[in-house]
């Protein structure tokens, strides 16, 4: 690396600078108050942990995202988080330990082997809510909705869900008798929607009769309410968990509706985001035209908690803070706004400064000899003594 390549930053590394830094602030407070006003509270886990607690059978998705390095006291290997939910699932299960449904929120930066899509961050600001301790679909709707008010108090525009629900594929990998190795090749295929890939696949792991048939046709289920109803047609006399999958479908999209009728709902049984090996039930993501990713999304995820000796239900979803600052209200360029004061010892100066400053003016002081003026400065106005008061007064 050369003098002139020191500033360089990691490729999918940034950094904050004004005045969108102060934007994604803002906006941070805002959705911690929305959340603490829906009963969730705030934690704040630890940047790295050791990777048997950080990857508590999270399959190897999670494993490829982590970021490992040796902790020189103990030896040990440590991870620093991709992911918040393994670590809100550990406080929920070990540090807090509660019986009563726990409701949690986080914002913070993880940190990625890669992007999750080109030209993406490997260090995101995670922000999302997770429900502990209940099983039934309202607490599913529940995240739903709460994510649904994030997007809207962040000007997300025309908003739809995508639902998904990971036992329907579960239930037919299980009908068709498919050992792990199979399930992940064709897991990734169906993923694609590559139906030449998916046939060929099931042809050589010799799957026969109703569960190749609706294996073959996964892919093709998704678009409105119509698509669930040619899945139940095709799924008919199928176990393994898909007739209830399908059941819990339904009533989480009527729940939903019900609360939030303007919102555009949509089912897709083949697209299982996020981290298939920890999902359970429910998958969901949000989008809005324009953008090529989802903005927000979740799922149910039972069980999580398991190896911190608490088994607990659990539903969540997560988003990443700095794109949704893009679509905020508050992304707008504002007018320059503040107060120049004069640099001075006299007590009534600074009296009326404190003043200012307590009820929420940007005050900024004149520094003797410096270059740049009240506009420069980012300021309005000015302090200006007029008759022994300290007035304020327009630049």
């Amino acid at each position: 690396m050369t003098d002139q390549d020191r500033w360089l930053l990691p490729e999918g590394i940034e950094e904050l600078l004004p005045p969108l830094s102060g934007r994604v602030e803002a906006l941070r407070r805002r959705l911690l108050d929305l959340y603490r006003g829906w009963g969730y509270e705030l934690v704040a886990p630890p940047l790295i942990e050791f990777v048997e607690s950080l990857l508590p059978g999270m399959g190897r998705d999670l494993d490829l995202q982590t970021v490992k390095l040796t902790d020189q006291l103990t030896g040990r290997l440590m991870g620093v988080r991709a992911d918040l939910t393994p670590q809100v699932a550990r406080i929920d299960a070990h540090r807090l330990r509660r019986e009563v449904p726990v409701r949690l929120c986080y914002l913070d930066r993880v940190l990625r082997t890669r992007p999750e899509a080109f030209g993406g961050s490997r260090s995101p600001l995670q922000v999302g809510a997770e429900l502990y301790g209940h099983a039934g679909v309202e607490s599913d709707v529940e995240i739903l909705c709460l994510m649904l008010e994030t997007l809207e108090l962040t000007g997300v525009p025309d908003v739809h869900v995508d639902l998904g629900h990971v036992g329907v594929y579960r239930g037919l990998v299980a009908a068709a008798g498919l050992d792990e190795a199979q399930e992940a090749a064709l897991f990734d295929a169906v993923q694609r929607k590559a139906l030449p890939e998916i046939d060929a696949l099931l042809t050589g792991f010799g799957v026969r009769g109703a569960a190749r048939e609706a294996l073959a046709g996964l892919a093709e289920w998704n678009g409105g309410g119509d698509c669930l109803d040619a899945a139940q047609a095709a799924l008919d006399g199928l176990r393994h968990g898909v007739p209830e999958a399908l059941a819990e479908l339904r009533a989480i999209a009527a729940a939903l509706s019900a609360r939030r009728p303007g919102v555009p709902l949509y089912f897709d049984l083949a697209e299982l985001r996020g981290y298939y090996h920890y999902q359970t039930g429910v998958v969901f993501a949000a989008f809005t035209p324009g953008s090529g990713r989802e903005v927000a999304r979740g799922g149910r995820y039972d069980g999580i908690g398991r190896v911190f000796g608490r088994a607990r239900a659990a539903t969540g979803f997560s988003a990443d803070l700095e794109p949704l600052v893009e679509w905020s209200a508050a992304a707008a360029d504002e007018p320059a706004r503040g107060i120049f004061a004069p640099w001075s010892d006299d007590a009534a100066l600074q009296t009326r400064v404190r003043e200012l400053r307590a009820a929420g003016e940007r005050v900024i002081w004149e520094l003797p000899g410096q270059t740049g003026d009240a506009a420069a400065m980012g300021c309005d106005r000015r302090l200006v003594a007029r008759g022994g008061r300290w007035l304020v007064e327009p630049v």
